[in-house]
């Protein structure tokens, strides 16, 4: 079978997923919009879950790309850093697929679908710390572990960008830079 079959059922599916979610959506619809029989779909993906799984493995990659695209190799650590949760951050809330999978988390509690959300925050928390080590090589940071301080970074981030936009006016992205490069290279010591 052809990969441009493969990669029409992948685009098919993503539409579907990012439609429907992913408990609603099924695979008559995908094979529909792939334009493509339903058994051809059971040619490259056994079930609705390893389809998926490739589909969130694709999304992982699309969101690496975003980040390594939006920094520079002469931006200092806490650029590349902000500019690359920033641009995934921008990418999550752009990707029709990522705003259902949290709808669909938030409303419905799919397993799936929570597993899902699980690996995308994980594959940030990874890249943030590839990136952490390498600052560390680099001399450009203090020693740290690397993992727990990717997963404040990221938690920094996110709350500033999403928590704090429930009950407050949304930070603009200077503000949040301000405050990014406050608590993490100032901090609060006088």
């Amino acid at each position: 079978m052809s990969t441009s079959k493969k990669r029409g059922i992948l685009e098919a599916a993503t539409r579907s997923f990012g439609t429907f979610g992913y408990k609603a959506t099924t695979m008559s619809q995908i094979a529909k919009q792939a334009n493509v029989g339903k058994g051809t779909i059971y040619t490259f993906f056994k079930n609705k879950e390893e389809l998926f799984d490739e589909i969130i493995n694709n999304l992982i990659l699309d969101m690496k790309n975003v980040a390594e695209n939006s920094i520079c190799d002469s931006d200092s650590f806490i650029t590349k850093v902000h500019k690359g949760i920033e641009a995934i951050m921008e990418f999550q809330t752009e990707h029709d697929l990522t705003i259902k999978l949290l709808q669909e988390q938030r409303e419905i509690g799919t397993i799936a679908v929570h597993d899902a959300i699980k690996r995308l925050n994980s594959a940030v928390i990874q890249y943030l710390k590839r990136k952490i080590e390498e600052a560390i090589d680099r001399n450009e940071i203090v020693q740290c572990d690397a993992e727990i301080t990717a997963v404040v970074l990221y938690r920094l981030y996110t709350t500033l960008t999403i928590e704090w936009s429930r009950d407050h006016e949304p930070l603009d992205k200077q503000r949040i830079t301000e405050l990014f490069n406050f608590y993490i290279l100032n901090g609060l010591s006088k």
